[in-house]
């Protein structure tokens, strides 16, 4: 079985979705296909506790459906068509006939048995995690399964609750590892196991070896999004990166 400690890796960001509907299977199976190992995707649940896999936290730009994902059921969830408003950036794969629909945790564990999950949990409000906790673990997926949010309230409960694997850093929890200085770095305790950084953020450029070997040395893998030049994740992957998201996995798994 895949493991979240492989490197380097290339992760579909929400799948190959320059060319299919973000964050479905279908999306997924083609970046796997094109040589992606691992999925990027994002979280929410529905109203009677299914954990679905969408960035935005409603179905307005996806699916054109102006309701709250939190608000709804899987079933009434099971009826929009995210590929309605869907314009790919790459012709071929996607068919304006098909129906496209969001996928749950669940499905998507089952379906890639064998691939590694990055998982960005968005809902803080109701509480989500016992739910992802929930799934993964029913799925037997701790091992290839990353928990990652921009909420640190979101991975603390995760490690409160005994999650047995990975988990990404926070803002909040990055920005006090950058700021720290670099005398002091062997006496921080860092919770997390990824730092996944964009090229550059808050004024701090992660770019660099300098910034790749501060978060190496506390024990961090180094994960960049989002990356879709070839070039590019050669570079990063020649200063130490241990992984890129991209769009565009036909691009960069070439």
């Amino acid at each position: 079985m895949a493991s979240t400690h492989t490197s380097p890796i290339i992760y579909a960001h929400r799948g190959a979705s320059f060319e299919l509907p973000e964050n479905t299977l279908e999306a997924f199976a083609l970046a796997i296909e094109l040589g992606a190992n691992a999925i990027e995707t994002d979280a929410h649940m529905t109203r009677d506790g299914h954990v679905v896999l969408s960035h935005d936290a409603t179905g307005e730009r996806t699916a054109g459906v102006a309701r709250a994902i939190k608000d709804v059921t899987l079933a009434e969830l099971r009826t929009w068509n995210v590929g309605a408003s869907f314009v790919p950036r790459r012709a071929g794969a996607f068919h304006s006939s098909q129906f496209y629909r969001i996928a749950t945790l669940d499905e998507a564990l089952a379906r890639f048995p064998e691939i590694v999950f990055n998982v960005d949990a968005k809902q803080t409000t109701p509480d989500m995690i016992p739910a992802l906790l929930r799934a993964v673990r029913a799925a037997n997926a701790e091992a290839r399964v990353r928990i990652a949010s921009f909420s640190t309230k979101n991975l603390v409960r995760a490690r409160a609750l005994g999650y047995g694997g990975e988990t990404g850093l926070s803002s909040t929890e990055l920005a006090r590892v950058m700021l720290v200085p670099r005398r002091l770095l062997r006496f921080v305790r860092v919770r997390g196991d990824a730092a996944q950084v964009p090229l550059r953020a808050y004024g701090v450029s992660f770019d660099n070896r300098t910034a790749i070997d501060r978060l190496h040395s506390l024990g961090l893998r180094v994960d960049f999004w989002t990356i879709d030049d070839p070039s590019e994740r050669r570079r990063l992957f020649a200063l130490g990166a241990d992984g890129v998201m991209t769009d565009d996995p036909r691009a960069l798994c070439a």
